[in-house]
Formats: structure tokens, sequence, C-alpha cells
């Protein structure tokens, strides 16, 4: 009877034996049994891999960055390095909440470091396809999302503090930066997917503006933070946007476009979702939609019409609920001429002559409180007249615009007659600005008028 695994014969390797060797399989570096690969290391191939680790830690990350383009074989023990244990606690610094790093670095910010840190990793696996790219970046041991919790959407206590996300953002943006657009799909969806934001977006979407606030502010700063901010390429950061925005319906489209964008308290970083709603705002609580805005207008948005962005500012000018037209007519002029005639002339195609013109009042009153030259206000009312295919509708648009100076004027001053003046009320000096504003367009229209009739 033969003796097995089980019987007192010593030359029958047990498992323990086997599982011991299995291990010691595992762990052997693949470039000992490659002489060409040996050589390629230089100096380097007579030191223990452990040995290699230890140099390295006297290193700056920008010299690892240098010595990984030696050769594959180098850069294959790099990679080995960065996956290590050691490697890995040394180069994912985690001092988010500090503004300078430890002791050592020289005064080096986080940002600074993982700029370089990316430019490592590129470097690193500058030879491999794109989906081995991404396997390096987060599937391997040392994978970001899961050793460094202030890369996470909900990893950190503290967000509004944290350079967690910056310093992600900027190591994806020098990793990703070059390549084709595919290549950017695959990294979007995957950051998508590993962060769960599709549901996370439907959720605040979907739900009351504000009962979500601290998912609000968590996807505001991921967006902003990590996939949006730093890139100084305006077609690279429409690329990004447009990936942001693209899957969802128009409404939900614009609610995102405000939670991203909007104005927020700068003491708990909670999106304000009423302050377009109760009263005037201003430039700065305006400035990031507007400049969104202009992004997906330009021509670096290939996959936007002018159709498209005009919806979307429609669109967002009712979320939450309606605002008021004064904030509509500032969002206007920030967003620049192009955007502010194309949303104009729609108007005026679809025959929509009341609102245009009191959309073009309020445009000259933002002219008169922001100190905008109120000649642009009179050219871009000449621009529209222009659109209206007969005169009898121009001249109606011309006196709904009269129409609409003489009631806000009304209004405005029964609020002042009215006599409800505490500290927040403001009628008399929008009173005072209205009338300063109808004086200063209808100056500008006279100079235009005897200018062109001095010239014919």
């Amino acid at each position: 009877m033969s003796s097995g695994c089980g019987s007192s014969d010593t030359s029958c390797p047990s498992h323990k034996q086997r599982r011991g060797r299995r291990r010691s399989r595992a762990r052997r570096d693949p470039l000992d049994t490659d002489p060409r690969a040996l050589s390629a290391l230089g100096p380097f191939q007579t030191l223990p891999l452990e040995i290699f680790h230890m140099v390295l830690n006297y290193l700056s990350v920008k010299d690892i960055s240098l010595l990984s383009m030696v050769s594959k074989a180098i850069s294959q023990r790099l990679t080995q390095y960065i996956s290590a244990p050691s490697g890995s606690r040394r180069l994912l610094l985690q001092d988010f909440h500090a503004l300078e790093l430890p002791g050592g670095m020289e005064g080096t910010s986080l940002l600074e470091h993982y700029k370089s840190l990316g430019l490592l990793l590129k470097r690193c696996t500058l030879l491999l396809p794109t989906r081995g790219n991404l396997w390096s970046v987060e599937m391997n041991p040392w994978c970001l999302h899961l050793q460094v919790s202030c890369f996470k959407l909900n990893g950190c206590t503290s967000p509004l503090h944290c350079l967690g996300l910056k310093c992600y953002g900027v190591l994806l943006q020098i990793l990703t930066a070059g390549w084709d657009e595919l290549e950017c799909h695959r990294v979007f969806n995957f950051l998508w997917e590993l962060s769960n934001l599709a549901r996370k977006v439907q959720t605040v979407v979907s739900s009351k503006a504000g009962s979500a606030r601290k998912l609000e502010v968590r996807i505001r700063l991921f967006c902003r933070r990590v996939l949006l901010n730093h890139w100084s390429q305006r077609s690279d950061a429409a690329f990004w946007l447009t990936r942001i925005l693209k899957p969802w319906p128009i409404v939900s489209q614009a609610r995102l476009l405000y939670i991203i964008f909007g104005p927020a308290s700068s003491l708990d970083g909670y999106v304000v979702w009423q302050k377009m709603i109760e009263r005037p705002t201003d430039e700065t609580s305006l400035t990031g939609l507007a400049e969104a805005i202009k992004l997906l207008y330009g021509t670096e948005a290939r996959e936007w019409t002018a159709d498209d962005v005009i919806s979307l500012v429609d669109e967002l000018s009712v979320v939450p609920q309606e605002w008021l037209m004064e904030n509509n007519a500032r969002l206007l002029l920030l967003s620049g001429n192009n955007i502010c005639f194309t949303f104009l002339a729609s108007k005026a195609v679809n025959g929509r002559a009341v609102e245009l013109a009191r959309l073009t009042v309020y445009m000259v009153l933002v002219c008169e409180k922001d100190l905008y030259c109120m000649d642009w206000a009179v050219r871009m009312m000449q621009k529209v007249c222009k659109v209206f295919s007969t005169p009898w509708e121009r001249n109606n648009f011309l006196k709904c615009l009269e129409n609409a100076f003489a009631h806000m004027l009304m209004d405005m001053l029964q609020a002042v007659l009215a006599g409800r003046h505490d500290e927040e009320d403001s009628s008399f000096l929008n009173l005072f600005h209205l009338v300063n504003a109808q004086a200063n367009f209808h100056k500008e229209i006279l100079y235009m008028a005897m200018r062109s009739s001095s010239s014919s």
C-alpha cells in the first residue's frame, strides 16, 4: 500500500510545505528570470529588491520620476516599489488638513507633491494601454481610493477644509494629460462607477432642493476639485463638464449645474438655493454659472449646440423656482455678448415681445447698478431689433419696452410710498437706480440718433 500525504513518509512533502513553496515562488522577482532585463538594471542588478527600495527612499519623487525613464526594467522595479507598503506610505502623503508637508520636504506643498507623483505614475505606465494605466492607478494593492480616505467622495469628515480631493485632481490631471478622448471617456466612466456618482447625482437632482445638503456639497467638491478645476485648456474643462452633464435630461442638467457652480455658503459650503429667488444678488454669486455657460457655448464644447445652451440657461432660471428677472439679466451680461444676444434673439423669434421688453429693461438696470457702459445696452437692443421680420414686430417691441419702463417705475414708486422702510428695504434705492438707468439709456439713444442724422 503506497503511502499518501498523511503518512509518516518524510519524502512526501506536506500541504504546508507545498504552500510555502508556492508563496516563495509568488514572491520571486520576475526580473530575476530574464537575463536581458537584469542587464538593463545596470549597477542596480546586484542589489536585492529590499535594498533597492531603501535607496529609493533617499530620492525625491521628481528624481524617481526621472529614473523611471532609464529603462523598462527600472520602470518595473519602480512600479513594485510604488505598490509595496513602504513605497505607498512614503508616496501617498495624507496630511491633507495642514498647509505644508511635514519636515524634510523643504516646505513643498501637498499639491506639488501630488503633481510630481502623477508624473511618476504617468512615466511608469507610459507604454501600457489605457486599461493598464487604470489598473496601475486604481486596482493595484495601493489603490488610492482604498488607501486614502480623503480621495473618496464621502471619505473625509471635513471636506471643505481638506486638500485631499484637490491632490487627487492634480494627480489625475497630470496622469491623463495628452490622452485622447476615448481614453478619457474610460477614465471618467471608471471614476463615475468607482464613486457610485450616478446614484448620488440621481438623488440630489430628483429630491427637493436642499433636502440632501451634505451630499450636494460633496458632489460639488468632487466634481470641481477632482474633475474640473485643474485644467488650463478650456477644451479639457469643457470635455469633463460635458461628461458630467450630458447623461442627464435638461431639467437635471440645470439642477446639477446649479449644485456645482451656484452660490454656496462660506461657512458650511451648503448650496444657497433661495438666493436667486428672494432678492437681487451680486456678480460673485453668478460668476461660476456664467463661466460654465460660456464654456459650454464656446467652440471647445463640440457636443453642445447653441439651442442646447440656450435651453439650459432658460431651465436654469427656474431652479429651484423662478428667479427674479434682475438676476436673469445679470447672468446674461456675465455670460458674454454672444450668449446674451442669442438668448434675446430666441425670444424675439418666438414672438415673446413682452418678456423680451421686461428682460431688456432689467439689463439696462443692471448696467446702471454694476457700472457697465449704457451704450452696450443700446447696441444690444439695436441688434435684437434687426431680428424682427417686419416693422410692426419691431415697433411693437419698442412700445412694450417703454411700457415696461413705465410699469416698473410705478411699481417701485408705490413700494416707496407705502412706507415699509427697514434695514432690509431697498425700494427707494431701486427707484433711484431705475430712474437713472432710464435717463442714461434714452440719452445714449439720442446720441446715436444725432450721430446718424449728422452723418447723413
